[in-house]
């Protein structure tokens, strides 16, 4: 182990190393469909895969939140086992798969090494250099956590390119050889950032339970409905932003930038990461961290607003301004999603303190869970039951309509989330 005591080498790398490594679960949807042909099932069932790892992400971090708290070493070791693992063994089952076509087993495979095993990864590492960062910028705690779940959401954008030229390079049957080599990268990545990370020396962590109050205890110093108007508007920050994200791809080809889709990807998500930086960072200058909330969604709601009145995605493949009203709403929510993640662990540590924050955040992360299972199949579901399918100019199948309805749930549960924010969750001041 490195003898130093530097906040950079301590905790803010150790994080990257960490956080760069599980954030690209995301890749996911860049290798769906060609994962599907290669073992002759649908892209339907392949997608569940990655709601599965989602899933299990929050709730891993919901049970596991303890673990994290009272040994890091142990939880991001955990981390680097599970995250590579899973990579190894959804590779093998691929290959299986492909030897296999259609198979049952190579599917439950590809769900247990992706979706469960993976997830508990996903989980313990998102975790583990949480409450670390904010032990070593104080005073900065959203700043910290913002670089953290930056690499998180920077991830896809850096690795996509990366993997895509990988499986170039790799030639026919690549696709389960890449995940191979993923493994082994991520193992070193994630390794290095296991052995790096640690907590300040002077900061003493409670260990009996006189010293340090249980997670109830600690949640019951605020009114229950405190800490329920918390999870809530986590939970449909998530989901609004995970429903949009999802259909993203389709919506861009509404408005006639089919051409476009991979730059406008790319944008948004530098848009996700910007706002884990820029929200948390401002928040940090705040009275009151959760103003920032509220900034996100009544801006959240005007520009949803201001595309459905001007019926931007229906009318915005004939109208360049609408067009690019429907992208600013895009490019918004992704740095809204990004700046809900970066700030909900200072939310929580400036409501609840320190002592217990990783369990608490483990808790709060299971709002993820089930937003990661319902924001797609919700949009999706939007999409199948509103509106009928047309053939644009370019000879593309899509439901403009459909999509437009999907806007109205999101400008609802916005209202929702703000109302919640407003009325349940307390002002509180920034402890230390």
């Amino acid at each position: 182990m490195i003898n130093c005591q530097n906040k950079w080498i301590r905790a803010a790398i150790p994080a990257l190393l960490l956080h760069c490594s599980i954030g690209t679960v995301y890749c996911w949807s860049i290798f769906s469909q060609e994962i599907a042909d290669y073992v002759g099932l649908s892209k339907g069932a392949i997608e569940w895969a990655f709601s599965f790892a989602i899933f299990f992400l929050g709730m891993s971090a919901a049970f596991l939140g303890n673990i994290v708290e009272k040994n890091i070493h142990k939880s991001s070791l955990i981390a680097t086992i599970c995250f590579s693992l899973g990579m190894a063994g959804t590779g093998f089952f691929i290959y299986y798969g492909g030897l296999h076509q259609g198979s049952v087993l190579a599917l439950v495979g590809i769900y247990i090494f992706y979706g469960f095993i993976m997830g508990i990864g996903l989980g313990t590492g998102y975790l583990s250099p949480v409450k670390t960062l904010m032990l070593w910028f104080k005073d900065r705690k959203g700043l910290a956590t913002g670089l953290a779940v930056a690499g998180f959401g920077a991830a896809k954008a850096i690795a996509s390119p990366i993997m895509q030229a990988v499986l170039a390079g790799l030639g026919d049957g690549g696709l389960y050889k890449m995940f191979y080599i993923l493994a082994a990268v991520y193992f070193i990545m994630m390794f290095v950032g296991h052995l790096l990370l640690a907590k300040p020396a002077d900061w003493y962590e409670p260990q009996t339970k006189g010293e340090k109050p249980g997670i109830l205890e600690t949640l019951k110093t605020r009114p229950l409905t405190n800490y329920i108007g918390i999870w809530l508007m986590f939970y449909i920050n998530i989901t609004c932003g995970l429903v949009l994200i999802s259909q993203e791809k389709m919506i861009v080809k509404c408005v006639g930038m089919a051409g476009l889709v991979g730059v406008i990807s790319t944008i948004s998500a530098i848009f996700n990461t910007a706002g884990r930086l820029v929200f948390s960072a401002w928040a940090d200058k705040l009275k009151d961290r959760n103003t920032i909330y509220k900034l996100i969604f009544i801006l959240s709601i005007a520009f949803t607003a201001l595309v459905l009145v001007t019926n931007g995605i229906e009318k915005g493949s004939q109208n360049i301004v609408l067009a690019l009203l429907m992208l600013l709403l895009i490019f918004f929510v992704n740095a809204g999603y990004g700046g809900g993640f970066s700030n909900i662990p200072a939310l929580l540590a400036d409501h609840y303190g320190m002592s217990s924050i990783s369990a608490i955040h483990g808790i709060t992360l299971s709002a993820w869970a089930f937003a990661g299972l319902s924001g797609n199949q919700m949009a999706t579901w939007i999409v199948e039951k509103f509106g009928k399918e047309i053939t644009t100019a370019e000879g593309l199948t899509v439901n403009p309509t459909g999509y437009q309805y999907v806007l109205y749930a999101m400008i609802v549960l916005y209202g929702i989330a703000l109302l919640l924010s407003v009325t349940l969750v307390r002002p509180t001041k920034k402890k230390t």
